[in-house]
């Protein structure tokens, strides 16, 4: 019997993601069909630091968002000390790219959002780790080094957005059209990852459809990279999730073996 956890790569929304039923539903499928895990590494859009630094245990939730309803901002999300977790990432990064443990940052809304709605009572621990760079063969390796974790029992999540070109957004409507951008992206992307093809995702510069309206900054896409880095074999097509738009952005995810 393979134990080995899976690992994704997620779009994790803004908070009113935790109204949505479908998005919520589809999230909650997801949570349910896995094996459960020991603990959660997350890597989020929403932190950028190098070198690379780990959520502080019992710190407070990062309320990483504006304009949004206040009861958003009283939302809690209390989980169990990753301590070991923490320390067992520390000793797997080399000795020239040392990890640093925050003293004081807690989960980001990236990464609390979905794991709310994923795993609601919050009784698994959750390590955050941020993103170190924006170049995709580093968050491949990144990845790779990670990859012994799911054998550990760990559920390594890159959490995202597929497209996130929200300066050129018109509607504001979980509902909305898609622009031309986001679905000319999106096509493309879901028909790179259904070859395997990594060359053209980390070529997307250059190659995708929709930029730089899709990514004018690339850390919703970039996530990507470590979750294809953790896989068993990063040219494997994985199964792709979720497909459809939410405010005109998509939802794709992936689950690699």
């Amino acid at each position: 019997m393979n134990d080995r956890m899976p690992a994704l790569y997620i779009g994790h929304g803004a908070p009113p993601l935790l109204d949505d039923p479908l998005w919520s539903s589809q999230l909650e499928g997801l949570a349910a069909d896995l094996p459960r895990p020991a603990a959660i590494l997350i890597v989020s859009a929403h932190w950028e630091s190098a070198p690379v630094m780990l959520s502080a245990d019992g710190a407070p939730l990062v309320y990483d968002f504006g304009g949004f309803p206040e009861k958003y901002y009283r939302m809690t999300y209390a989980t169990p000390a990753a301590t070991a977790l923490a320390q067992r990432v520390a000793a797997m990064m080399p000795a020239e790219e040392p990890v640093h443990q925050h003293a004081s940052r807690g989960l980001d809304h990236g990464a609390w959002v979905p794991l709310k709605i994923m795993y609601p009572d919050g009784d698994i621990p959750v390590l955050q780790m941020s993103l170190p760079t924006q170049d995709p063969g580093r968050l491949l390796k990144l990845g790779e080094r990670l990859r012994p974790l799911r054998d550990e029992g760990v559920l390594i999540i890159g959490s995202g957005f597929l497209t996130h070109g929200l300066p050129f957004l018109t509607e504001w409507r979980i509902d909305a059209a898609a622009p031309g951008w986001s679905k000319d992206f999106d096509t493309w992307a879901g028909e790179a990852l259904a070859r395997g093809d990594v060359e053209a995702l980390a070529s997307y510069k250059s190659q995708a459809p929709g930029m730089p309206y899709a990514h004018p900054t690339v850390e919703h896409y970039t996530p990507l990279f470590v979750t294809l880095g953790a896989s068993s074999d990063p040219e494997q097509p994985g199964e792709q999730l979720f497909e459809g738009f939410w405010m005109g952005l998509s939802k794709r995810s992936l689950k690699v073996a």
